[in-house]
Parts: C-alpha cells; sequence; structure tokens
C-alpha cells in the first residue's frame, strides 16, 4: 500500500461510509490499540491500559447543553472525539456491542456523520446511506490502496486506512490475535477462510459464521499484536 498522506477524510469517516458505525468504531479501536491505549481483556472484551497514550486524549464536553442540544463537533475534534469516548467506555472491559450502545459513543459517532453528510457523502438529513458521490469515492480509495499483503513496514496511519477500506480482511492480516481476542473478527473454519480468499473486499465487517478457528494470519509482520 502506497503512502495514505493526502487521503482526504479520516479512516472513521472512511469507515462509516463503507460499513456503517460499528465499522468507525472498529477503527476507533485499533487506533488506540496501535498506540498501546488499550488492549484485549477477556475473550470477546476490550479494555483501556492506564498510561500516557489515554491520558493524551482530549475529554469529551461536559453533559449539557452541548451534548443534548447537537451542538456540531468541530471537523478537527470527531475523530478525537470518537476515539476519547471509546477510550473511556472503555474503563470496564466491554465488547464492541456494548461501545456502540454508549451514549458517548453514539453521540460521538453521530458528529462524524453530521460531517459527513455537510460534506455531501451522505444523504441528508435523514442519513441513510452514502451518495453516489461517497460510493464512487469509495471503489477509487480501494483501487488506490488494495489490502495489504503483510503489516510489516507499515505505517499505523495506513493499517487504519486499510482497516476502513478492507474492515475483516485487514484485521486478519494487520493485528490478527489483537483482533480476534477482543471480539472484532470470529472464529473460522478452514473452509470458511477458503471462501475468505474469494470474497468481495467491500462491507467487509459483517461476520463469517465460521466454527473453528485455524490460525489468525496477519502477513509477514514480526511481533506481537
Amino acid at each position: 500500500m502506497s503512502g495514505s498522506t493526502g487521503v482526504r477524510g479520516t479512516p472513521h469517516e472512511i469507515a462509516l461510509l463503507a460499513d456503517g458505525p460499528r465499522a468507525a468504531v472498529v477503527v476507533a479501536v485499533v487506533a488506540l490499540h496501535l498506540r498501546g491505549a488499550v488492549e484485549a481483556g477477556a475473550p470477546g472484551t476490550i479494555r483501556a491500559v492506564d498510561g500516557e497514550a489515554g491520558r493524551a486524549l482530549p475529554p469529551l464536553p461536559p453533559p449539557g447543553p452541548f451534548l443534548e442540544q447537537g451542538e456540531p463537533v468541530p471537523a478537527g475534534m470527531r475523530a478525537p472525539y470518537l476515539e476519547s469516548a471509546v477510550y473511556h467506555c472503555l474503563e470496564e472491559p466491554s465488547g464492541i456491542r456494548e461501545l456502540l450502545r454508549h451514549p458517548d459513543v453514539r453521540w460521538a459517532v453521530a458528529g462524524v456523520r453530521v460531517g459527513l453528510a455537510e460534506a455531501g457523502m451522505l444523504r441528508y438529513p435523514l442519513l441513510l446511506g452514502p451518495t453516489t458521490a461517497a460510493r464512487r469515492r469509495l471503489r477509487v480509495l480501494r483501487t488506490a490502496f488494495p489490502l495489504p499483503a503483510s503489516r510489516r513496514g507499515l505505517p499505523d496511519d495506513d493499517k487504519l486506512l486499510a482497516v476502513a477500506l478492507h474492515g475483516e480482511a485487514a484485521l486478519r492480516v494487520l493485528v490478527p490475535r489483537f483482533a480476534l481476542r477482543a471480539g472484532l473478527t470470529e472464529r473460522v473454519s478452514l473452509r470458511d477462510k477458503r471462501l475468505l480468499r474469494h470474497s468481495p473486499r467491500g462491507s467487509t465487517y459483517g461476520g463469517s459464521g465460521g466454527h473453528l478457528y485455524c490460525g489468525g494470519g496477519g502477513g509477514g509482520g514480526g511481533g506481537s499484536d
């Protein structure tokens, strides 16, 4: 994958366009994991790590008019607020489903959605789905940034872009052990692994319906994830 510098939009926004709120939250979780702010907890859960990476996140606006009246989120804060909401919700280990239901995370995702609608990427005001321009943009990005074969030497920004564009397939290459233990990917059988090789790369955050896990993938990158 060539460098992602100059790509319009954050990986969180691209993921939301590609596969919806869950995908955007997954990108936020992976971003935090790559910086050492979260780790896998008990099987199927994620937990915050008390450290510098977590303390560097911006505090969310206090409860009150800002949140209740839907004040617009500054463009440059949409992704940081989403990551901050996810991090602080993980002070108690949670699964991805619990994260998606938390009011702070829902508010932060809504901020990303509104920004995309204002940019003409989501149909507004109902926000029912990506516009034709957004779908075209995703096709161009998936062509320009194909699924990486390995995590070796890949910058974190490119890893996040790959997860945004290619979903579960990228998680299995780039952060296979973390994604499996955290419940971001499902266990798959050997038969399902053969099917995954030939599956389309769009809409890849859905379940695989597998049975027995037979390895995490992950290409040639060294070290743990």
